[in-house]
């Protein structure tokens, strides 16, 4: 019965993706961004729990990367091309349908690597994010422009593919009232939702360029040359050995 338990989380998760879809297709977008942000909350906790409870099972990984395809994938497209992608008939289905595709290849890359990735990074952004990201531009519509929201929707798709890596924190326990600090957050969004703060997308914004920023400075440091330590410690031999040889030549 315990290991059930995280997939039972797991199952809302697409549950929610699902329910998000339809609410899209209907035209009731708000709807759909809050149950996107309900899969996020319940994708969040599953693997937590399964690592406190000591469970881990095949069924639950595959069935945890389905859930996030259609919740993270499908759903924020479908959010996309009836909102932002609209005007664009059947053209916008198509250039929404892009979403799910990388975020397919990205799913399907971290199953076959995910033992070789560190608990403590990712390669490329989670879908997960990238969903969230669509998601939130989504609720704020009005507030931000078609073009801006083009060229961060291509990006994300390009970033889930990327090698770049990232933090990741699923070694991070929960915290202690976590369930009510989650309910908090949800009522936050619930209440951005409702009362359209207009500057709510100016903080979306200079978050965005951070998290960018720190994506670009990740990237450089990945390309120094880094040495290993004994190469290190053999030039400092060398050139100690130089200095001692030059200076019997002198003497």
């Amino acid at each position: 019965m315990k290991k059930h338990i995280p997939n039972a989380f797991t199952f809302g998760n697409l549950f929610c993706g699902f329910l998000s879809t339809s609410y899209a297709i209907n035209g009731d977008l708000k709807s759909a961004t809050i149950l996107i942000f309900i899969a996020i909350m319940l994708d969040a906790v599953d693997g937590r729990i399964a690592r406190i409870l000591g469970v881990s099972n095949p069924i639950g990984k595959e069935l945890d990367s389905l859930a996030d395809i259609v919740s993270f994938g499908v759903a924020p497209a479908y959010l996309t091309a009836y909102s932002y992608f609209i005007n664009f008939e059947i053209y916008g289905l198509i250039m929404a349908g892009a979403f799910p595709l990388f975020g397919a290849y990205r799913l399907a890359r971290f199953n076959i690597t995910a033992q070789e990735e560190s608990l403590r990074h990712f390669k490329g952004i989670p879908i997960t994010l990238a969903g969230g990201v669509v998601t939130f531009l989504v609720l704020f519509q009005k507030d931000i422009t078609l073009w801006i929201f083009i060229i961060v929707f291509y990006l994300l798709c390009i970033l889930m593919v990327s090698r770049i890596k990232l933090p990741s924190f699923k070694k991070v326990g929960l915290p202690k009232n976590s369930v009510i600090i989650t309910l908090f957050i949800f009522y936050m969004f619930y209440l951005f939702a409702k009362a359209e703060f207009k500057h709510v997308p100016l903080l979306y914004y200079i978050a965005l360029s951070i998290y960018i920023l720190f994506i670009s400075v990740r990237y450089i440091k990945e390309k120094e040359p880094k040495f290993p330590i004994r190469n290190k410690v053999f030039v400092k031999r060398f050139k100690i050995k130089r200095k001692r040889s030059s200076e019997n030549k002198d003497a």
